[in-house]
């Protein structure tokens, strides 16, 4: 039975760059015409090469649906038989041996089994033959290689070994981005040649197709970019056939149109893959025909096998030395987070690790209100531009880009520092962030062609686009864009986000922590003054009887007895009399405070212009004594305890006119709210208070002693110095204006004067 054969393709449409990209290149239908191939299913040819009859000598029309002893004698067709039960062939192209077909030849027969299909493909012996297996092809050079101390040189002597087994003018070894462009790292080519080394390829150049057959396929062969493909034909039914392992396979028009436009007559490439991936490839180019017997074919794709090993070893030593680097990095800034109470000096301050964290160019970091920067950054200005951009940002908690500049256009203007971004929100609500930046990589990329116009128009004005026909050298400039951040970057980034929010939630609770203990503290604090008031009442109370018994027993004994007693006598008794008053001052002293801490306050509605005449009134015998001159501004009328407020204005007035070495010139006034001027008041003053104050012309006080002036018992002259005193009033005046809710502070120029401010209460009365 014969069969009339079918042509079986997938590419039914015409290809170009318009549609190259999704070109089933894995199906085409045909082969290159140096070599036939025959498809079989259960022992009969299903499908084969329409060449088979003029390069093999079989008519086309036995073929289809005829057991293999059709195509081969039945000698061979047993031979082949054996090796074909014999190899490991599912999806790996093995050659099975070297022989004359029905007297043409002799043929190098190459056979896969891809599912149930089994792939014959016969190429015409080379006329130059390479003696030899793979291995012993190779030895030599898998002991140079081996001997590459580093990468760069390795991939030299890659490419070196290659041509010199294969005798390709052009050899050069390609290394892809993460973008998928394409960097010539090594390359060996003849004199006279212009090099393509350092050049880099865009990532149109190899369709994504194309890498995934790099990845099944190590080894990809065309012998003459010139070739007529061999159409493939079947029976009837037959769906074209995968030839994604076979050597045979042909190649996209528009791969051998770019092939042609390089003036490249054949060409070989040679897969290096790191894992499932394809970290880039050996690409031989041949300025005419070549041909490259299976056992050279074996030995370039052991090569290939063998240096992909080695450069994923090198690149995971690359890889793991980077990660230390960044570990050590974000070891260092963790434990100065844990150890480092301020948060802000943790991640800036010197020693600080932050700019190393994900090996950036600057940083910066906006936390309560500051912004810090490290390194090259934006301006501050234009850090606030960006902080405000992320708060406006749904994914901001890490975000992360290398092209800032197209997400936010503003910062095109500081593309030079910060083209690429990465950020941690630690607030939104605060604007709190840690920033990173890379910087444009302005790296001067020499591109073997425009890697924005992968093509160019076709000279004959159609629509259709060809590959371009220009490969000189020219610069671009990449703009806007940094390099990538590493996924281990951005795990790194979101590991320092927990931390800080961590911290930070802790020191919260350390803080709500600490505001109860102070809490508790304040209260046992106001319990103990409430005993030492007590005790100190009692105390003072008690003793001030037996002390004025003692007092009046002096005072007796010196009018009664005094005659009696000689001038040393007299002169004892005298300073009993003057120590037990001294003494009874004091207590009088501490009696006065500790009453003022203890008893209730009487708070109601009081016109100070009264109160105050009444205490100048008291006053008036020691006022007119010491020339004093008093002005009374009007004051306020407001809700005090009459009795204690008016010892506050007893005590001032009083120490205005005691602490004067001139003729006492007292103001008493008060500054309503609105009216303060430039007068600076403490923290916790409310706006709305009164601000009542004496001043006078004294001899002031020094800038460093005006916290001392408010301890009790604390003296600041001799104590007979200014008419004495126990150094207890102005402790008990700061009391009695605390227990109103108020404040007090002086202001005072040594020498010229002390003016005393304080308020009473917490600005509801005025």
């Amino acid at each position: 039975m014969t069969h009339e054969p079918a042509r079986v393709t997938a590419l039914d449409a015409p290809v170009d760059l318009t549609n190259c990209d999704r070109e089933p290149i894995h199906v085409p239908g045909a082969v290159q015409p140096h070599g036939a191939l025959v498809a079989l299913r259960g022992g009969l040819v299903v499908q084969f090469s329409a060449n088979v009859p003029g390069l093999l000598g079989t008519p086309a029309g036995d073929l289809l649906g005829a057991p293999l002893e059709t195509l081969l004698d039945a000698d061979l067709a047993a031979q082949v038989g054996d090796a074909l039960a014999s190899g490991e062939l599912d999806r790996n192209p093995l050659f099975l041996l070297s022989t004359p077909v029905r007297g043409r030849g002799p043929f190098d027969l190459t056979a896969h089994r891809l599912d149930d299909l089994t792939v014959l493909e016969f190429e015409p012996r080379p006329e130059t033959l390479t003696q030899g297996d793979a291995y012993t092809l190779v030895r030599g050079a898998l002991a140079r290689m081996n001997a590459a101390p580093d990468q760069g040189r390795f991939a030299d002597v890659v490419a070196h070994e290659v041509q010199a087994l294969t005798g390709f003018d052009r050899v050069m070894v390609y290394q892809f981005a993460d973008d998928g462009t394409g960097t010539v790292i090594a390359e060996r080519c003849g004199p006279g040649t212009t090099p393509y080394l350092g050049l880099r390829y865009p990532a149109s150049d190899i369709p994504k197709q194309a890498r995934a057959l790099y990845v099944l396929n190590m080894l990809r062969i065309i012998t003459d970019v010139n070739y007529v493909p061999a159409p493939m034909l079947a029976l009837p039914g037959e769906g074209p056939l995968d030839m994604s392992y076979c050597v045979l396979r042909s190649v996209s028009p528009i791969h051998l149109e770019y092939l042609r436009n390089m003036g490249v007559g054949a060409s070989m490439s040679i897969s290096l893959l790191r894992g499932a991936e394809l970290w880039g490839l050996i690409a031989c180019h041949h300025d005419s025909p070549r041909t490259l017997s299976p056992n050279v074919r074996a030995a370039c794709e052991l090569i290939g096998q063998v240096a992909s090993v080695q450069l994923s070893a090198w690149q995971e030593k690359q890889d793991q030395t980077y990660q230390l680097h960044l570990r050590a990095a974000q070891t260092q800034l963790m434990e100065r987070l844990a150890h480092t109470p301020d948060l802000l000096e943790a991640l800036v301050g010197q020693g600080s690790q932050l700019l190393e964290f994900v090996d950036a160019g600057g940083a910066a970091v906006c936390l309560d209100g500051e912004v810090v920067r490290l390194g090259r950054t934006p301006d501050a200005a234009q850090l606030r531009a960006i902080q405000a951009w992320l708060g406006t940002q749904s994914d901001a908690e890490v975000l992360h880009t290398r092209s800032l500049g197209e997400l936010f256009p503003d910062a095109n203007a500081h593309a030079g520092a910060a083209s690429g971004l990465l950020a941690v929100q630690l607030s939104r609500l605060r604007g709190d962030y840690v920033m990173w930046f890379r910087p444009e990589e302005l790296q001067t990329v020499t591109w073997g062609g425009d890697p924005n116009k992968p093509a160019e128009a076709g000279p004959d004005g159609s629509e259709r686009l060809s590959p371009r026909r220009s490969f000189e050298a020219w610069q671009q400039t990449v703009r806007g864009r940094s390099a990538e951040w590493q996924p281990e970057e951005i795990a790194a980034a979101r590991t320092l986000r927990r931390a800080l929010l961590n911290l930070v939630l802790r020191r919260a609770e350390e803080l709500r922590d600490l505001n109860e203990d102070l809490t508790r503290s304040n209260q046992e604090l106001e319990r103990s003054n409430a005993d030492l008031d007590a005790f100190a009442y009692i105390a003072s109370h008690d003793l001030k009887e037996p002390l004025r018994g003692l007092h009046n027993y002096s005072v007796f004994l010196l009018e009664a007895y005094a005659q009696q007693l000689d001038e040393d006598g007299v002169s004892k008794l005298h300073t009993l009399v003057r120590l037990t008053q001294r003494m009874d001052d004091l207590i009088d002293s501490l009696l006065l405070y500790s009453r003022v801490g203890r008893v209730d306050l009487s708070f109601r509605d009081t016109d100070l212009n009264d109160l105050l005449s009444d205490v100048l009134d008291v006053l008036s015998a020691r006022l007119e004594q010491a020339g004093a001159e008093v002005t009374c501004l009007p004051l306020p009328t407001l809700p005090v305890d009459r009795v204690r407020v008016g010892e506050v204005l007893n005590n001032l007035v009083s120490n205005a006119v005691k602490y004067n070495d001139k003729p006492p010139r007292i103001t008493v006034g008060a500054l309503a709210p609105g009216q303060r001027g430039d007068l600076s008041v403490p923290d916790g003053v409310p706006d709305t208070a009164w601000v009542l104050f004496v001043q006078d012309n004294g001899i002031g006080i020094r800038d460093r002693h005006f916290e001392n002036i408010f301890r009790i018992f604390k003296r600041l002259h001799a104590r007979d110095q200014y008419g004495g005193g126990t150094g207890a009033g102005l402790t008990i005046v700061k009391k009695i204006i605390e227990r109103h809710g108020g404040q007090i502070w002086p202001v005072s120029t040594y020498g010229q004067g002390t003016t005393f401010y304080f308020t009473l209460q917490g600005g509801e009365g005025a």
